[in-house]
């Protein structure tokens, strides 16, 4: 690359990349979705949450070490395609992008009712309008402008987290009755003694599995900041190891404070769970105040969301499995081209949300639960396959290795196929798998018409891409 050719700039400190995968993976799902989760297993969504976050570090561990080893731009499907080969790798790149994209259409259309909120006479057309010109903006800026406004996000979110338990915790502390009602008390008993621990017996608990997951979706954005971290033997490392026990901490020691205050079977009766909270400690303007954080916990998921599609393809233009115009970087060092794209395509994506009928919006959403368990399997299938790349001397020298190898990432593996398995035997999950499976049969049609013949391969696999050409 020539000295007046622009290049990606490592431009996100350990600060960015950690906050950036805690508010990814902590968002509406937690302060909305959460109840759904609790009335499929009851207090048992607990155990549900401890065993897919293991697995979660698992695979975030498996990614670790091959970001580590060899920092690129498009991460996951850059490694696939080395690893696995040309096709998953084009499968699961694209598959993750498109799931970006779906995530943001639902986040932007959210960000318009929640401004209704206070504003009920504005069309909700202009909110959608100015989110996306505004998110395009500043994902046009610097990197590291993009890393301090997630950051802040962020913190704003786990700030009304630590809130949420600290008041739940005086609740139970104090004696305080829920709403001022006697008809409820808290307690810790309300854990067991509405129909017993596991309320809705195993089937309930295996099938929160599938909120439970999706909850955690987000955290493998750790490995698309790789080629974009100043330092990422040093930054990643820190990220990954400090991310999954922050989530399980908010969302176990959140969900578990919860229950104690309200019988489970209550929880989300009277709206977001964090609603009740703050109004049993008698803050009247709780619906307001979890507006704010609403607010920008939309923000910025449509933020990291087009951050994320927007570096992954630019990734895959390298490997020939996407448009090369991709790979054009502006002057501040950012693909514009994909962010362009990803904006044109939420714009018209929301267009058709208010035009089509909403059974096939939800059959798109469907397919983001399916994508995020396909891209972690395919991270943990592409360890595997590095590992048994590298010879005994190589792996000696990995400087993050995944641990228990090599039986916990078959233990990962093992859990992912688990996920779809339980995906297939559920009727109300069933279909994401089918839609999931016909979105890869598509994709698979596209890549035997336009890319197969492409002779073109993946970057040398411990050649680090893009990693000593930024200032």
């Amino acid at each position: 690359m020539s000295d007046k050719q622009p290049s990606m700039r490592r431009g996100l400190s350990t600060r960015h990349i950690r906050f950036m995968a805690l508010g990814s993976a902590i968002g509406t799902g937690l302060f909305y979705g959460s109840a759904a989760a609790i009335q499929l297993a009851g207090p048992s969504v607990l155990v549900a949450y401890l065993i897919g976050g293991a697995a979660i570090y698992i695979m975030m561990r498996a990614l670790g070490e091959m970001a580590v080893h060899n920092p690129v731009s498009g991460s996951f499907g850059h490694y696939t395609s080395q690893y696995l080969g040309r096709f998953p790798g084009f499968l699961t790149g694209w598959s993750y992008a498109f799931s970006m994209l779906v995530v943001c259409l639902a986040d932007v259309t959210a960000f318009g009712i929640y401004m209704g909120f206070w504003f009920p006479d504005t069309p909700r057309w202009i909110w959608v309008l100015g989110i996306v010109f505004f998110i395009a903006a500043l994902n046009l800026c610097s990197v590291k402008v993009f890393g301090e406004m997630e950051f802040w996000l962020s913190l704003l979110k786990v700030t009304a987290i630590i809130s949420m338990i600290v008041g739940g915790i005086a609740i139970l502390l104090l004696g305080i009755q829920p709403g001022g009602s006697d008809q409820v008390q808290s307690g810790f008993s309300n854990l067991w003694s509405h129909d017993g621990f596991f309320a809705n017996g195993a089937s309930g608990l295996i099938a929160s599995f599938t909120v439970v997951m999706f909850a955690f979706g987000g955290v493998e954005m750790i490995g698309v900041t790789a080629g974009e971290a100043r330092e990422p033997q040093r930054a990643i490392p820190k990220a990954v190891n400090s991310v999954p026990l922050r989530i399980l901490l908010f969302y176990v020691l959140t969900l578990f404070v919860l229950m104690a205050i309200y019988p489970w079977s209550k929880i989300g009766s009277e709206g977001s769970p964090f609603v009740q909270i703050f109004s049993a400690l008698g803050i009247d303007s709780a619906a307001a105040l979890l507006n704010v954080v609403v607010i920008s916990a939309a923000i910025s998921a449509i933020n990291s969301d087009i951050f994320a599609a927007g570096r992954m393809m630019y990734g895959m233009s390298g490997n020939g499995q996407a448009p090369a115009s991709f790979a054009r970087l502006s002057r501040f060092g950012v693909p514009w081209m994909t962010v362009a794209v990803m904006c044109v395509a939420l714009l018209i994506g929301v267009l058709l949300n208010y035009l089509v009928p909403e059974n096939l919006f939800l059959i798109l959403v469907a397919v983001v639960t399916f994508s995020i368990v396909w891209v972690w399997l395919m991270i943990l299938l592409s360890q595997v396959m590095m590992r048994r790349r590298l010879s005994p001397a190589e792996v000696a020298t990995l400087a993050f290795p995944v641990p228990f190898w090599p039986v916990g990432p078959a233990l990962g593996i093992a859990f992912m196929l688990f996920i779809f398995g339980v995906l297939a035997w559920f009727p109300d999950t069933r279909t994401s798998l089918f839609v999931g499976l016909g979105w890869l049969a598509l994709l698979s049609i596209g890549y035997w018409l336009f890319i197969a013949r492409d002779a073109k391969q993946p970057a040398a696999a411990d050649k680090p891409a893009q990693a000593d050409a930024m200032p």
